[in-house]
């Protein structure tokens, strides 16, 4: 298993595990998945690092059907600016592969952004910790097991 999985089911969070064979060439690993597990792409979410211009690593999670609204990001972080973080820096703070990272179970405790649009579906799918791993749980479940708070970050 991996730290994700580990962490809801310690703390006994109700949620579900599915698997793919992930392809090493999917352009996306947000739409493979949501393609693999036949799912609606809206109710798939992406994990996200950025760096804030106090070198402060943020998490955002949006839906892999747009992208991410930096300014926006930085506006719910109450910091000036905020960029993509070097993968390799994501890599280190999260403990976890670039295109498997999951907001949860990580190694440093981050600041984690969750967009909104999550809020209105009954659950979401995050990377679970590996590219092939999905885990669906209710975003409040994502909210509470991350620290996170629900922010308009995303752009359709």
């Amino acid at each position: 298993m991996t730290p994700a999985i580990d962490l809801l089911k310690k703390a006994k969070a109700e949620h579900r595990i599915h698997s793919y064979e992930h392809d090493p060439k999917s352009a996306s690993y947000g739409l493979e998945a949501a393609e693999k597990l036949g799912l609606e792409p809206a109710r798939v979410f992406k994990t996200l690092l950025v760096c804030s211009e106090k070198n402060e690593l943020l998490v955002a999670v949006v839906p892999v059907t747009g992208s991410l609204d930096l300014k926006a990001l930085a506006h719910a972080a109450n910091v000036k600016k905020a960029d993509m973080a070097d993968p390799a820096a994501a890599q280190r703070a999260t403990g976890y592969l670039v295109g498997g990272i999951s907001p949860l179970g990580q190694k440093k405790r981050l600041r984690t952004f969750i967009d909104s649009s999550a809020q209105a579906l009954p659950s979401i799918f995050v990377s679970a910790g590996r590219r092939g791993l999905e885990v669906e749980l209710a975003p409040e479940v994502l909210a509470e097991h991350t620290a996170g708070s629900f922010a308009s970050i995303g752009r359709g």
